[in-house]
């Protein structure tokens, strides 16, 4: 028997246990045990055997005593281990109760839940409505909904074919006070029905008291599949990490304890080694070669005047670093080898994250990369953080802006896009998409959400965003279970 658990604040928490296969030394379970992915968070799994023994056999498994049965080996992982892996499948090498390999394996295998991938882009119409502005026409926008069983209206994208929906054509008001104008109940069957007729279907009033002259037509109606974050992941997309780090003389001598900066002896990690611990370690699953871009800038770099955007590996020719463990020996070491200057500035960061999702885009669609940037104060370079922001909403990138300290950030509120309103450059273009997430590292501090959950909460969506609105779709099983391509490095300037 095999028993699953997940670890939580450092204790063990079983999930599941499967049934007993009598006389095997390669048994094939069957019995799944069920859990939450959650992207924005390490979760790890330990994997526990069991002989049980046939005076058990009889005893229903949720209160059988694991103490009395004889332990035969564990085995630990991710669950994003798993779900990055080609046929969501891992085969994890067994050990014992003090660490030490024995000769046994164990394969996992996951699979995701989703009832269906299937949606439907649909286009509409209106003919006919009320008008609801006394000296000028109304304003309507429509808005559907799913009807929960309770007949609350629940705003949906997608739902079942028989579901029942709820269609309402509201007047705008830039109040928020939008007035109805009039709402239809139908299903997604009937939708497709009304398309194909090219008939419409009449609008009603509060509470269908009323039948209005109002109709709805469809003008588009159109199945289509929509390809999950793990369809993508699993079949060879990766998630790039990418990291920049605030040198600016605003966050103290880095050798007194004061500094945002400083260096506890005892371990401790300070605000920027938190933030690069935390998602790193989230996303490094998601990188093949685990070789990260990792950037200083508002520091006087060695034998040379103030930088912003210098390697934190003091490589002249070579950004990266090699895992996690990289990035926090680079900064160590960089934190002792520059003068902390200023001004704090984002654009030209920005603009070469840019430039290296630009270059892999020009060798194929699988590489996701993910800018993470520390600072400790307010941008002086605004309109080109804009500019720069905006360009990079083109491309296979999101920014995560992690701000630590006291400072007064409203301003940087203003390049989260999450109120609706997105970025303008300086040339009036805006923004294709939202693509950067700004957290104040000290308004989640001892909360339930974490920064690094706070920070990476939206950017699957981000990622499916920028996928499907290319229309670029996973790979298939051939060319998924195929090695990586890596294109060579961008130029260096």
């Amino acid at each position: 028997m095999l028993v699953v658990y997940t670890k939580m604040d450092g204790r063990l928490e079983e999930i599941g246990r499967t049934e007993v296969i009598l006389n095997s030394l390669e048994p094939l379970w069957i019995t799944k045990a069920m859990i939450n992915y959650q992207f924005e968070i390490v979760q790890p799994l330990v994997f526990r055997i069991y002989d049980v023994d046939t005076k058990y056999h009889n005893t229903p498994l949720k209160t059988l005593n694991l103490a009395q049965q004889d332990f035969l080996g564990e085995a630990f992982c991710n669950l994003s281990e798993i779900v990055t892996k080609f046929n969501h499948s891992l085969t994890l090498n067994l050990r014992n109760g003090s660490g030490h390999a024995l000769q046994g394996t164990v394969t996992v295998h996951a699979e995701e839940t989703a009832s269906s991938r299937m949606a439907v882009d649909m286009q509409f119409h209106c003919l006919n409505l009320d008008n609801k502005d006394t000296f000028s026409k109304s304003d309507p926008f429509l808005r559907v909904s799913r009807l929960s069983e309770s007949a609350v209206a629940i705003p949906i994208c997608k739902t079942e074919v028989d579901d029942p929906l709820l269609v309402e054509c509201f007047d705008f008001d830039a109040s928020g006070n939008h007035e109805l104008i009039g709402s239809l109940q139908t299903t997604i069957a009937q939708l497709e029905n009304l398309y194909n007729s090219k008939a419409g279907a009449n609008f009603y009033s509060h509470k269908g008291q009323k039948k209005l002259k109002g109709q709805l037509f469809l003008d588009k109606f159109q199945e289509k599949v929509q390809h999950t974050f793990l369809d993508y992941i699993s079949s060879g997309f990766e998630l790039n990490f990418m990291v920049a780090v605030d040198f600016t003389a605003s966050n103290g001598d880095p050798r007194v304890p004061q500094s945002l900066h400083y260096i506890d002896p005892s371990g401790r990690p300070n605000s920027y080694q938190q933030a690069i611990l935390g998602v790193s370690e989230v996303l490094q699953f998601y990188d093949n070669d685990r070789r990260f871009p990792a950037w200083g800038f508002g520091a006087k770099i060695p034998r040379g005047s103030v930088s912003h955007c210098f390697n934190l590996n003091a490589s002249t020719n070579d950004c990266e670093v090699v895992g996690v463990e990289g990035i926090m020996s680079a900064y160590s070491s960089t934190l002792y080898s520059v003068s902390l200057a200023g001004p704090t500035l984002f654009g030209p960061v920005i603009s070469k994250a840019a430039e290296i999702a630009s270059h892999s885009v020009q060798y194929g669609n699988n590489k996701y990369f993910v800018l993470l940037i520390i600072t400790d104060g307010v941008i002086t370079d605004q309109q080109e953080t804009k500019d720069s922001i905006v360009r990079a909403s083109d491309l296979p990138l999101s920014i995560l802006i992690v701000g630590v300290g006291n400072a007064d950030f409203t301003q940087m509120r203003i390049l989260d896009a999450d109120f609706g309103k997105r970025l303008e450059s300086s040339t009036g273009r805006v923004a294709t998409r939202d693509i950067v997430q700004f957290v104040p590292m000290r308004e989640v501090q001892g909360g339930q959400v974490t920064v690094v959950q706070s920070l990476l909460e939206e950017l699957p969506g981000q990622f499916l965003e920028y996928m499907r609105t290319r229309d670029i779709k996973p790979r298939p099983p051939q060319h998924a279970s195929a090695p990586p391509a890596y294109p060579p490095p961008p130029p260096q300037l």
